[in-house]
C-alpha cells in the first residue's frame, strides 16, 4: 500500500485544511423505510408513493426491519459500536421534495458510532498516487474516525430537465421518497483532498462487499456532502467550515476541495472572514458557488419521533447480523497474498468487487498457478472486458475458463501467442475458452525439434548481417531470431525449446 500524496494546497505552509464527510448510502431493500411501496429505481414518476411516504394524514410508520439489518451489518464493518437502544426523530425543514415537512431520521441517539476506517498515511510529494504500486513500500496506516452511522428516510427529487416547460418550472418526483438510507459522518480527520478520494473509495469497497448497497453514484445511491475549513498550522480550534453539497463522483469531490480549500485560504490571507455556508459545486469551471447560508442543528428543531418506538437492537438479534458479515476487503487481500503468492498490488486489483474476488478464487483453487491466473486475469481478461465495455459478469471466458487455458500455458501445451489469439476468438465467438480450444481442434506448440532446427537453420542463413551481429557480441539479437522463429512456426513452436536450440546454434 503506496502512501497518500497531499496536493499543493493541503501542503500549504500556513494553512492547514480540516475536512469531515457525510456519506448518504441507500440500502437495498425492496421497499421503503416505514412502507410497503417499491425502491425500483426508473420507475414513472410518482408511481411507487402511498399515504405513508407522501406524509397523509393519520398514516403510520411502520419500521422496515431488513432496513435495520442492513444498517447493523454496514455499521460492524466500519467498525462502529452498535447502541442497543437508537431512537427517530423528526428532523424538520420545509423543501419542495420532502411532502411531510419533516424527515425522520436519528439525532442524539443514533443507530451506531465510534467506527474507523483504515486509509494510506499522506505524504507531502507526488500526486499520482490513486494506484497502489507493486512495489513493496512500508505499510503506514491513517484512522479516520466515524462519529456515527444512522437511518433515516430519503427525500424526493427535484427535476430541472426532461420535461415541458422544464426552463420555466421544476417538477417534483416522490418515489424516491422514503428509501432507506445510512448517514456516514466522519471525524474531522481527513487533512487532504487526496485523503478524502481515498477515505470514500475505501468506505464504498466495505459497503459492496457487505452487500447491503450497490453505491450507485449515478442512481443516487451513494451520495456525499463534504464539511472543510482551514486553520492556522498547528492551531487546536477548527475554523469556520463550508458545506459542499450534491457532488456526484470522488473525483469532482476532490476538485472541490482542492478549490474550496484554496479559496478560503485567499479569503483568510486577504484579512477577510471566511462565511459558514452551504456550497455547490461546477464541474465544468471547476468552482464552488454560495449556494444558502448553513444550517445549525436547531435550524432543524429536531425531536423525538412520536409515531415510532424506540429501536432496540440486542445481543441476540446482533449477533445473528454478525453471522452475515463477509470476510471484509483488507483481510481478503491479505489472505489471498498469502494462499496464492500473488503480489499485494495483484491482490488489490482482484478484489476490485467481490464479485471479481470470487471469481478469481474460484479459478485459483483449480488451476495449478495461482499467480499466472492472476496475471491472465488482469492482462488478458480484463483489458478485453474493458475494450469491450462490458463487466465480469458478462464475460465470454468463465474463470473456470481462465483456470483451464492457465494450466495450458503452465504445461507448455499453448504458448502465450497461441492463449492471446484463443481468448481474441472466444470473445468474438462470444464462447467460453474450453469450447473455442475444442472447435480450434485443441492446438498444441509444437516440440518437433528436428523440424524446429529446420527452421531456425533457415532463418540464420536468410539472416547473416544479424548473425554477425550476434557474434560480433550484440546478444540482444537472439530476440530477433526468437521472434523470427515463431513467426515462421505461426506462433506453434515452444518458445522455451526455440531458445535452447538457438542458444546452441549461435554459440
Amino acid at each position: 500500500m503506496a502512501a497518500i500524496a497531499d496536493t499543493s494546497v493541503a501542503a500549504h505552509p500556513k494553512f492547514e485544511p480540516v475536512i469531515g464527510l457525510e456519506v448518504h448510502v441507500q440500502l437495498l431493500t425492496a421497499s421503503k423505510i416505514f412502507c410497503s411501496c417499491s425502491t425500483h429505481f426508473g420507475a414513472p414518476p410518482n408511481s411507487n408513493v402511498c399515504p405513508v411516504c407522501l406524509g397523509m394524514p393519520g398514516a403510520l410508520p411502520v419500521l422496515n426491519k431488513k432496513a435495520v439489518e442492513f444498517a447493523t451489518l454496514a455499521a460492524m464493518a466500519l467498525n462502529c459500536r452498535i447502541n442497543e437502544t437508537s431512537i427517530f426523530a423528526r428532523k424538520n425543514y420545509f423543501y419542495p421534495d420532502l411532502p411531510k415537512g419533516y424527515q425522520i431520521s436519528q439525532y442524539d441517539k443514533p443507530l451506531a458510532e465510534f467506527g474507523f476506517i483504515e486509509i494510506p498515511a499522506s505524504k507531502t510529494g507526488d500526486r499520482n498516487r490513486e494506484l497502489r504500486t507493486e512495489n513493496r513500500e512500508p505499510r503506514t496506516a491513517k484512522k479516520i474516525g466515524i462519529t456515527r452511522l444512522h437511518l433515516e428516510e430519503d427525500a424526493g427529487k427535484s427535476l430541472h430537465e426532461g420535461f415541458p416547460d422544464a426552463g420555466e418550472k421544476t417538477a417534483i418526483d416522490l418515489n424516491r421518497t422514503g428509501v432507506a438510507l445510512i448517514e456516514i459522518v466522519s471525524e474531522p480527520d481527513i487533512a487532504s483532498p487526496s485523503e478524502a478520494y481515498e477515505y470514500l473509495t475505501r468506505l464504498k469497497e466495505i459497503v459492496l462487499f457487505t452487500g447491503v448497497s450497490d453505491c450507485n453514484m449515478e442512481e443516487g445511491s451513494l451520495r456525499c456532502d463534504a464539511n472543510v475549513s482551514v486553520r492556522p498550522r498547528g492551531q487546536k480550534e477548527l475554523g469556520t467550515k463550508t458545506e459542499i453539497k450534491n457532488v456526484n463522483s470522488f473525483r469532482f469531490i476532490r476538485e472541490a476541495l482542492e478549490y474550496e480549500i484554496a479559496r478560503q485560504i485567499d479569503v483568510l490571507e486577504s484579512g477577510r472572514a471566511i462565511t459558514q455556508e452551504t456550497r455547490l459545486y461546477n464541474a465544468d469551471e471547476g468552482k464552488t458557488y454560495s449556494m444558502r447560508s448553513k444550517e445549525q442543528a436547531h435550524d432543524y428543531r429536531y425531536f423525538p419521533e412520536p409515531d415510532l418506538l424506540p429501536l432496540v437492537v440486542d445481543e441476540k438479534w446482533r449477533a445473528e447480523i454478525a453471522r452475515a458479515l463477509p470476510e471484509l476487503p483488507e483481510a481478503r487481500r491479505a489472505r489471498m497474498v498469502k494462499e496464492y503468492a500473488i503480489t499485494e498490488y495483484d491482490a488489490q486489483v482482484l478484489t476490485f468487487s467481490k464479485s471479481l474476488a470470487d471469481q478469481f478464487e474460484e479459478a485459483a483453487r483449480a488451476a495449478k498457478n495461482p499467480k499466472r491466473v492472476a496475471n491472465l486475469v488482469q492482462g488478458e481478461l480484463m483489458g478485453r472486458l474493458k475494450a469491450k465495455s462490458i463487466s465480469i459478469e458478462q464475460s465470454p471466458i468463465s474463470m473456470k475458463g481462465v483456470a483451464t487455458s492457465a494450466d495450458l500455458v503452465e504445461a507448455g501445451t499453448i504458448s502465450g501467442k497461441m492463449l492471446k489469439d484463443l481468448y481474441d476468438l472466444s470473445f468474438e465467438r462470444g464462447k467460453d475458452f474450453p469450447t473455442v480450444y475444442e472447435e480450434e481442434g485443441r492446438p498444441q506448440q509444437s516440440t518437433d525439434t528436428s523440424a524446429l532446427e529446420k527452421i531456425i537453420d533457415e532463418i540464420l542463413t536468410a539472416n547473416p548481417k544479424q548473425l554477425e551481429q550476434y557474434r560480433a557480441g550484440k546478444k540482444t539479437m537472439l530476440g530477433f531470431f526468437v521472434g523470427q522463429v515463431m513467426k515462421a512456426s505461426k506462433g506453434q513452436a515452444s518458445p522455451q525449446i526455440v531458445n535452447e536450440l538457438l542458444a546452441k546454434k549461435l554459440d
